[in-house]
C-alpha cells in the first residue's frame, strides 16, 4: 500500500479538485483507492459536514472517517502537543488503511492567513504516515519557486513523488492540447527543468520535479449555477426558473442603452440590470425567447423600487421558459464584483459539477505513473464502475462505428447524440427532419456539432423498398406495403443496418421494446450459432459491475433457453472486460429445494456445463448466496461461484426485471442496458424512462458490439 499526501504550493491551487480527480483516475485503472483528510479546513460559507470528505462520499462508495476539527487541532498546536495531534491523525488514518486500499490519497492543509501552521502540519503528517508527497500548484511564472519552497518542508524534497500543475492556461494556438503533450512540454528527459514555450502557454514554467499531471484551465468546469450565486450572495428570488440547471460562465453589467448591451446576451451570461432599467430587462427577456441562452438576470438597486406588474407580465413568457430572475439590494457594480470574486467551491448539492470536475482532472493524470503507483489487482476479480465506464468509452472510440438513432426528434436522444459526437464515442445518425432537430436544439440551448448527421427519413425510404420486399417476400410483401412500413423510422433504421449503411441501432426512448425488437427479428435475424435473442444489464454497484440477464425480453424461458441466455451473458461479460463467474439464480440453493421452477434452473446449469465446460457457472443459487461471501460459506461452501458471482442469470422475466429495477432505484445504482444478445447485428433497446447518460452508454455498447460481431 502506498500513501500519497497532496499539498498545495498556493492557496488557490484547487487542491480538493485535484484530490477528487486523482481518486477517479485510480478508479479508472481498476485500483482500489482510499481517501483521508486528517484535519478539517472549512471554507468561507461552509456549514455542517466537512466539504472535501462529503464530496468524496457523494462521488464514490468510500466512507472516510470524519476529519479532526480545526478547533481540536489548533488547541493541541497551541499547547505544543504535536505528538498527541499526530497520534490522533494516525488513529483516523488506520481506519482507512485497514480497508485494504492499494493506495490512499491524503488531502493536506492549504496555507492561509489564518492557518500559518499548514506547512508545518503537512510535513508532520508526511513523516508520521510515511507518505510520498505530491505538490499541487497553478501554472504561472513563479510556479517553480513555489514548488521549490514547498519541497524544503519535506526533508529537502526527498519525499517528493512529483507535482501536479493545475489550471494550465493554454495558448490560443492550440486550444485542445492533449494530456501527453502537456506532460511532454512540462517534463524534461531526466525529470529536470523544462521551459514551456509561449506558443502553448501564457508565460513560461520551469519544473524540477516529475510531472504527474498537467490540468488545463477550463472555466466551464468550475462554472456555478444561478442557484449557487443566489445562496452565496443571499439574493432575493423573483422567479427561480431553471436556476439549478443554468450555469454562469460570465457576468455582464448592463446599464447602458439597449443597442450597447445586446452583445452581452450570450449563452451562460448572467445579466446584471439596474432595477429602474425596465427596457434592458425586457430586451434580455426578448433575447432569451429568441434563443439567447443567458444564464439569468439579477436586478440591482434599492428594493423599495418595486417591479411594475405590467413589466412583469411582459417578462412572464421568458420566466415560464425557465429564465431565472433575481434581485440584489447592492449597486450593479458591487453585485458584479461580489459574483466575480466568489470562491469557486464545488457545492455539496451539485453532483453534476462534481462528476465533471473529477472526470476532467482524471483525464490529465499521467497513465503510466498511475499504473506503476497503484497496487492494481492483476487477477481483475472485480471491475469498478469508473473503470468499466472509462474502458467502455475508450473501446467505443476505438471502434469508430456509425449508429443510427431512429427517434431523432426526441430531446434526450438529441442530447445523447451531441455528447457522443463531442466525445467521439460513435458517429450518430439522427433520423428526423433537420429543421425540427435544429429548432429543438436551439430551444434547449444546445449546439449541434458539425459532424452530427441528421437525415430526413422521407428522403431515404425509396432506397430501401426493394431490399425490404426481398427480405419479406415470403410474407407477401409488395413495394406499396414496403413503402408504408418504412415510414416507421425504427423499421427504416433496421433496413439501413441490414444493408450495412450503419453499424448498429439504438431505439426505445419513445418506442416499446416490441417496436424495437420486432423489425430486428424480421430483418436482421439471429446469429447462425444462436436461435434466441435475450438481454443483459450492466449494473454499476458502488464497488463493482455485475451483469444481470435476462431482464427485458424472454418472459419464461425453458431450461434450454435459460442455458443459452447464461452462455451469452457470460460471453458478453468477458467481451466487455468483466470477470465471468456465473450464478443461476433461484429461490433455492443447491439441492435443498424442489419444484418445477428450481428444477428448470438446475437443468439449465447442467446444460451450460455440458456445452461450455470451460465456463465458471453454478446453480441454483439464491441471490444472497451468489453475492455475499459469508452467506455463501454457509449455504454453498464448495461452490467456486457462490459469494463472488459477477454474472447473475434469473429464471424468468418477472424475477429479472423486478430485481434489476429494485436494485437500480433503491440503491441509486446506474444500470447500463438492456443490451440485446443473439442478433446478427447490434440492435439495442432503451427504457422509455432512459436518461441521457443511459442512451450515451447504450450507444457505446452498440458500437463495441458491432466490432465484436
Amino acid at each position: 500500500m502506498r500513501t500519497l499526501l497532496l499539498v498545495p504550493s498556493s492557496h488557490d491551487s484547487g487542491l480538493t479538485a485535484v484530490c477528487l480527480g486523482l481518486i477517479r483516475a485510480f478508479q479508472r485503472q481498476g485500483a482500489n483507492p482510499g481517501y483521508f483528510k486528517p484535519i478539517a479546513q472549512p471554507k468561507a460559507g461552509d456549514k455542517g459536514s466537512e466539504r472535501s470528505t462529503e464530496l468524496v462520499c457523494m462521488a464514490t462508495d468510500l466512507n472516510p472517517p470524519k476529519p479532526m476539527s480545526r478547533v481540536e487541532a489548533e488547541s493541541l498546536l497551541k499547547s505544543n502537543d504535536d505528538e498527541t495531534l499526530m497520534e490522533r491523525v494516525v488513529e483516523r488514518y488506520q481506519k482507512v488503511s485497514a480497508k485494504g486500499h492499494g493506495v490512499i490519497v491524503v488531502e493536506g492543509l492549504v496555507l492561509a492567513e489564518d492557518l500559518a501552521y499548514a506547512n508545518r502540519v503537512n510535513s508532520q503528517i508526511a513523516s508520521t504516515l510515511d507518505a510520498e508527497v505530491i505538490m499541487v500548484g497553478r501554472s504561472s511564472d513563479n510556479s517553480a519557486e513555489g514548488f521549490e519552497i514547498m519541497s524544503t518542508n519535506f526533508g529537502k524534497g526527498q519525499r517528493i513523488a512529483g507535482c501536479i500543475v493545475n489550471k494550465v492556461k493554454l495558448g490560443d494556438s492550440n486550444p485542445s492540447y492533449s494530456h501527453q503533450a502537456l506532460i511532454s512540454e512540462l517534463e524534461s528527459e531526466n525529470l529536470f527543468e523544462t521551459v514551456v514555450s509561449d506558443s502553448h502557454f501564457q508565460g513560461s514554467l520551469k519544473v524540477r520535479f516529475p510531472v504527474i499531471g498537467a490540468v488545463p484551465y477550463r472555466p466551464q468546469i468550475i462554472a456555478p449555477r444561478v442557484y449557487d450565486i443566489f445562496e452565496e450572495l443571499n439574493l432575493t428570488v423573483i422567479h427561480d426558473g431553471d436556476w439549478k440547471d443554468r450555469r454562469v460562465f460570465d457576468v455582464s453589467l448592463c446599464g447602458r442603452n439597449i443597442p450597447e448591451v445586446l452583445d452581452a446576451f450570450t449563452e451562460g451570461r448572467l445579466i446584471i440590470v439596474p432595477m429602474r432599467r425596465f427596457d434592458v430587462l425586457l430586451a434580455a427577456c426578448s433575447a432569451f425567447l429568441n434563443g439567447s441562452q443567458i444564464a439569468g438576470i439579477v436586478l440591482s438597486g434599492e428594493t423599495r423600487e418595486t417591479l411594475d406588474p405590467k413589466v412583469m407580465k411582459l417578462c412572464r413568457p421568458a420566466m415560464e421558459r425557465g429564465l431565472p430572475i433575481l434581485s440584489h439590494s447592492a449597486t450593479s457594480l458591487d453585485t458584479a464584483l461580489a459574483i466575480k470574486n466568489r470562491v469557486p467551491n464545488i457545492p455539496l448539492n451539485d453532483p453534476v459539477r462534481l462528476e465533471e470536475v473529477m472526470n476532467f482532472v482524471a483525464n490529465y493524470i499521467d497513465q503510466d505513473w498511475l499504473k506503476t503507483c497503484s497496487s492494481i489487482r492483476k487477477s481483475a476479480s472485480r471491475c469498478s464502475p469508473p473503470a468499466f465506464r472509462h474502458n467502455l468509452i475508450n473501446k467505443a472510440r476505438a471502434a469508430n462505428k456509425r449508429v443510427v438513432l431512429p427517434e431523432g426528434d426526441e430531446i434526450r436522444t438529441i442530447k445523447a447524440a451531441i455528447i457522443c459526437s463531442e466525445k467521439s464515442i460513435a458517429n450518430c445518425l439522427l433520423l428526423a427532419d433537420p429543421s425540427t432537430v435544429k429548432r429543438m436544439a436551439r430551444e434547449a440551448g444546445l449546439t449541434l456539432p458539425e459532424g452530427l448527421e441528421v437525415i430526413d427519413p422521407s428522403t431515404l425510404i425509396s432506397k430501401y423498398v426493394a431490399g425490404f420486399v426481398e427480405a419479406r417476400k415470403h410474407k407477401g410483401m409488395t413495394p406499396e406495403l414496403a413503402e408504408r412500413e418504412l415510414q416507421d423510422t425504427v423499421v427504416l433504421g433496421t433496413m439501413m443496418l441490414k444493408e450495412g449503411d450503419v453499424d448498429g441501432l439504438v431505439s426505445g426512448a419513445v418506442h416499446t421494446t416490441a417496436n424495437t425488437i420486432r423489425p430486428a427479428l424480421q430483418l436482421i435475424k439471429t446469429r447462425p450459432d444462436c436461435d434466441l435473442v435475450s438481454s443483459i444489464f450492466f449494473m454499476c454497484l458502488p464497488d463493482q459491475v455485475l451483469v444481470y440477464g435476462d431482464c427485458a425480453v424472454n418472459p419464461d424461458p425453458n431450461a434450454d433457453q435459460l442455458a443459452s441466455i447464461a452462455i451469452d451473458a457470460t460471453d458478453s461479460a468477458m467481451a466487455f472486460g468483466l470477470p465471468a463467474r456465473t450464478a443461476m439464480i433461484s429461490y433455492s440453493t443447491g439441492q435443498s429445494g424442489k419444484g418445477e421452477d428450481v428444477d428448470k434452473v438446475r437443468a439449465a446449469t447442467e446444460l451450460v456445463k455440458q456445452r461450455r465446460p470451460e465456463l465458471l457457472v453454478d446453480g441454483p443459487l439464491q441471490y444472497d448466496a451468489a453475492t455475499e461471501v459469508e452467506i455463501a460459506k454457509k449455504k454453498a461452501p464448495d461452490s467456486a461461484v457462490a459469494g463472488d458471482a459477477t454474472v447473475l442469470v434469473f429464471p424468468d422475466l418477472n424475477t429479472g426485471n423486478t430485481t434489476y429495477k429494485a436494485v437500480q432505484r433503491s440503491a441509486n445504482v446506474v444500470s447500463i442496458g438492456p443490451m440485446l444478445q443473439g442478433l446478427a447485428k447490434p440492435v439495442n433497446d432503451l427504457s422509455r424512462g432512459a436518461l441521457v447518460e443511459d442512451i450515451v452508454y447504450t450507444v457505446a455498447l452498440t458500437a463495441i458490439q458491432a466490432t465484436q460481431l
